[in-house]
């Protein structure tokens, strides 16, 4: 079984730490994708979907120091829905993602992309900066390093080819 969310989006909010009933620090994000795609007439549109998701302990500590309102990241976690009865004894339901891995893309504050968002910064290469870089040009946690093999550990480094005799897998 797999349960497995990859996002990269804007984030609606600022982000605000909680503390839970054992005073471990959580918070909650809304995150902005969008789709971009061809209507029925043929004209391009696009669709913007808002995503809950929670990060825990210090991951949640780093994202209050390094994030805000407009902030481009990337999160990978898990879905999980929650239910809870509100105040009319309604039974209510959440789906979320719970982040165990949340990428900062761009500095505090600068919203690239976003909407309100703000300017490129002009004195850079390619107009936007080095990504996850402090003004002391110290990387920011979770920044330049390499995003990983996208293979479980233990699996082969490459895509099955007719070299490996699985060109006839059914997917």
């Amino acid at each position: 079984m797999l349960n497995r969310v990859t996002l990269i989006g804007w984030l609606g909010n600022d982000p605000e730490i909680r503390f839970g009933a054992s005073g471990s620090p959580f918070m909650k994000l809304r995150i902005s994708t969008k789709e971009f795609y061809t209507d029925r007439e043929g004209k391009p549109a696009e669709r913007t979907s808002w995503h809950n998701v929670v990060v825990f302990q210090q991951l949640a500590e780093n994202c209050k120091n390094y994030l805000a309102k407009g902030s481009l990241v990337y999160v990978e976690g898990s879905l999980q829905t929650r239910k809870w009865q509100d105040q009319q004894g309604q039974d209510r339901y959440i789906t979320e993602v719970k982040a165990n891995t949340v990428k900062f893309l761009d500095r505090k504050g600068s919203g690239h992309g976003a909407p309100g968002g703000g300017e490129p910064d002009s004195g850079s290469e390619d107009g936007y900066g080095s990504p996850m870089r402090r003004q002391s040009g110290k990387p920011l946690p979770g920044g330049d390093e390499d995003m990983g093999s996208p293979f479980p550990s233990g699996a082969s480094g490459s895509f099955p080819g007719s070299s490996s005799g699985m060109d006839d897998v059914p997917f």
